[in-house]
């Protein structure tokens, strides 16, 4: 076997192991069809609470009672009484049920009744053989008499006697005509080998169009009639092989005839020897016509399209199918002449060998449905594709019905059932209609689902990308729709071949449950499936509208909780749809939701720091204290905000380093990305300094910076006079402000400190320079000492 068709034999081997679980059901509902056809119906059997009849002496005593009037009043006041008493008495009131009580009789009742159904076809299959205990009585029977055991023995010494000469003779006569036979076969192959027309046009690049395809069916029809040459060259060979090997065979046959006219034989005698040779000899007959039609060691001489080893593989199965029919022609005959076994036995055992012949046809049928298959299914049609993979479904499940049918033959051959055959047809009938139905169904059904998720152009307008999330989910759900289709063509096969599948899913409890639950299953799916995908596509709506309008802010805060949103959704969907469908299946979630109600108060408790992470970040998300990008100073880490979660923040500083702060650990936010954002400029003075000048040279500098195409947009105030913040010996300190864009006051800063201080240094501002006076004693060393400190802290970005 090639590479391909074992792959393709792998691809296959699951669904059709599959199919094969499903046929095993085949057997037992046959068997339960048999019986409830066979058996009373429940309504005519006598129940228990029938009326026991009265005896004798208690139908005298009534009569006596009535004869008399004033037993007889007595006897009618009590009956009143009685009735009276039933009457007034209290219905006893139904307690209340809880789902678990009322699935667990539907479950235990469902299964029973399937046990039961179970063990009647198990019972209905065993007594069928219950007359397997009367051949070992009858064989018995049959050699404890001297006369009769002396009899057979007499009958067994002949009859084996000659059919061991016949054979042995057939055996010399073939070994004789083997030569012959094999000079044939090398004739057959030397004639064999001579090569077939060419199949292609002589010209094929000289032809176009409508002139290709007749050169096309000329050399389709050429080589057509070349092997139909070659198939009747074959034929006279083919006859000639199966004349040989008959030859020995009508050996066996003359002799065992010749022995049958010479040798003294009585009338038993006489009927074993023919009925053991013709079984021989029609069994033989029939193998070595198979065996010449398709010619196993050499396809020379093959009438029949296969290769070797399946020519080899049905001759050796047809050698296997037809020697059990023997065995039982011979077993049947001997039991009507009553020798060795009695017409009873033979019958049980004759119809042990017939299931025995059954199971074996069943085996080749599984052997050979891949070869069967291949062989035909017929060459896809372009023009006809459905039809084409309609058919080819159809055959490739060929093997279902025949399993079915060689088993249902037997059955009712067994059971001698009226009817029975009528009833197969109809079932094999309504098998073939259901498996057709049901691709039909198949077929609309894939090309609505194909419908519904193709998206009409309007909405693909409004949602450019809802097509692709439909995509997402058509695998799944054809996959869904496949695995529905094959349960209703399951259900429904098992119905017509006598299960009652109909009646356990609609009117048996555990298999009502089981059918409510699955719709129900299946709805709260798909119910939650749309839910997410148009929670998900309003919430794409809603950032695609905010940032086509501007609104970048809210643009960036439904991004920083989207996923938080997205997993409590998920978590809200699969927790009502798991407690919607065990409520549905009859379980009680009650103590389940209690049990996550405690479970959750004991992890509120037990991690107090998470539940707060939870909720601070939760409200600062809400409020909007925090976006990705700020810039932010946060439980002692200063720096942009690289992720945003429900229980921390991400932070990466002026270094590089990444700070992973839980929203528990922050008491206060500074957010500098807010709004706007101020420079504070402060600058020492001398004393003798005009400040007006000063402040004026600041004012020009911020004027031109607002002009600039680069700090312009960054820069929304010009320089604002403070004043003079303080004045003393160690000079004046000049005070001003300026407004600058969110997060851009460390840029503008910079750039104004390097202007500004050219302007400075052109107009020669005098600044305050700190002066120290050292007195030191003679021969003491000098030092000096600055009163201006450098500063700390570390530059801003």
């Amino acid at each position: 076997m090639s590479h391909p068709d074992r792959e393709h034999l792998r691809r296959s081997y699951r669904p059709r192991l599959w199919s094969l679980c499903l046929f095993l059901f085949i057997g037992w509902g046959i068997l339960t069809n048999i019986s409830y056809a066979s058996t009373p119906n429940a309504a005519t059997a006598p129940s228990p609470s029938a009326s026991v009849p009265l005896s004798p002496t208690e139908a005298q005593k009534l009569l006596d009672t009535l004869n008399n009037p004033q037993e007889r009043d007595r006897f009618t006041q009590t009956l009143s009484l009685i009735a009276r008493s039933a009457t007034n008495a209290p219905q006893p009131q139904p307690g209340p049920s809880t789902p678990n009580q009322a699935i667990l009789p539907d479950f235990h009742s469902g299964v029973s009744l399937l046990r039961l159904q179970a063990e009647q076809g198990l019972n209905d299959f065993l007594n069928l053989f219950e007359d397997f205990r009367y051949i070992s009585s009858e064989v018995q029977s049959q050699l404890t008499s001297p006369q009769k055991r002396h009899s057979i023995l007499i009958t067994l010494a002949k009859v084996v006697g000659v059919l061991l000469i016949s054979l042995i003779l057939e055996r010399v006569i073939s070994l004789g005509l083997n030569p012959t036979v094999q000079r044939l076969l090398r004739r057959a192959q030397s004639i064999d080998k001579r090569p077939l027309p060419s199949s292609t046009p002589e010209s094929p690049s000289a032809v176009t169009g409508k002139a290709e395809n007749t050169e096309a069916l000329r050399a389709a029809d050429q080589r057509r009639q070349a092997e139909t040459v070659r198939f009747l060259t074959r034929i006279p060979y083919n006859i000639g092989f199966l004349f040989l090997k008959l030859v020995a065979v009508g050996t066996f046959y003359i002799v065992a005839l010749i022995a049958y006219w010479l040798l003294p034989w009585g009338d038993l005698d006489a009927t074993v020897l023919s009925i053991v040779g013709y079984a021989y000899v029609i069994t033989r007959c029939l193998y070595l016509f198979v065996e010449a039609i398709l010619a196993p060691h050499t396809s020379a001489m093959r009438l029949f399209p296969a290769s070797d080893s399946t020519a080899l593989l049905l001759v050796r199965w047809w050698k296997y199918l037809i020697s059990l029919p023997a065995i039982i022609f011979v077993i049947s005959n001997l039991g009507d002449a009553h020798f060795i076994l009695l017409p009873r036995g033979a019958e049980a055992l004759v119809r042990a060998l017939v299931l025995i012949e059954h199971i074996l046809i069943a085996i080749f049928i599984w052997r050979v449905r891949t070869l069967v298959s291949n062989f035909l299914t017929p060459p896809q049609d372009s023009k006809n594709l459905h039809l084409s993979n309609f058919l080819a479904t159809v055959i490739h499940l060929w093997w279902i019905p025949a399993l079915f049918l060689d088993i249902s033959l037997w059955i009712v051959w067994a059971m001698h059932r009226p009817g029975g055959y009528r009833w197969i047809l109809l079932t094999t009938t309504y098998t073939i209609g259901a498996i057709a139905g049901f691709r039909v169904v198949a077929i609309l059904a894939y090309g609505l689902q194909n419908s519904l998720f193709r998206i009409r152009p309007s909405m693909l307008e409004r949602f450019p990308n809802l097509q692709e999330r439909a995509d997402r989910y058509y695998p799944l759900a054809r996959r869904i729709l496949t695995g529905i289709l094959i349960t209703l063509t399951g259900i429904t096969l098992l119905e017509i071949w006598g299960l009652p599948s109909y009646e356990f899913f609609l009117e048996n409890p555990l298999g009502n449950r089981i059918f409510v639950t699955g719709i129900l299953l299946l709805a709260a799916i798909s119910v939650g499936v749309l839910i997410w995908e148009g929670v998900n596509i309003f919430l794409a709506q809603q950032l695609s509208y905010f940032d086509k309008n501007g609104f970048t802010s809210r643009a960036t805060r439904l991004r920083t909780v989207l996923p938080i949103i997205r997993t409590v959704m998920l978590t809200l969907i699969i927790i009502i749809v798991t407690v919607t469908t065990l409520s549905q299946m009859g379980i009680n979630v009650a103590p389940l939701l209690t049990g996550a109600g405690i479970l959750g108060a004991a992890i509120a408790f037990g991690s107090q720091s998470l539940v707060k992470d939870f909720i601070t970040g939760f409200f600062m998300l809400v409020e909007d204290a925090i976006q990705v990008g700020d810039w932010v100073s946060a439980g002692g880490a200063s720096g942009t905000v690289e992720n945003l979660s429900i229980r921390t923040v991400r932070i990466r500083d002026t270094y590089g380093d990444l700070h992973i702060i839980p929203f528990s650990a922050v008491t206060s936010i500074t957010n500098t990305a807010r709004g706007y954002n101020k420079i504070i400029i402060k600058h020492q003075l001398d004393l003798s300094e005009d400040f007006s000048r000063v402040t004026a040279i600041m004012s020009e500098v911020v004027a031109e910076m607002r002009e600039d195409e680069v700090f312009g947009p960054m820069i929304q105030s010009d320089f604002l006079d403070l004043g003079v913040d303080e004045s003393s010996a160690s000079g004046a300190i000049l005070v001003g402000s300026i407004q600058t864009a969110p997060m851009m006051k460390w840029k503008v800063k910079r750039e104004f400190n390097r202007r500004v201080a050219n302007r400075f240094a052109r107009a020669k501002v005098n600044f305050y320079t700190g002066t120290s006076y050292i007195t030191t004693p003679p021969d003491t060393p000098f030092h000096v000492a600055n009163d201006v400190e450098k500063p700390s802290t570390p530059p801003q970005p």
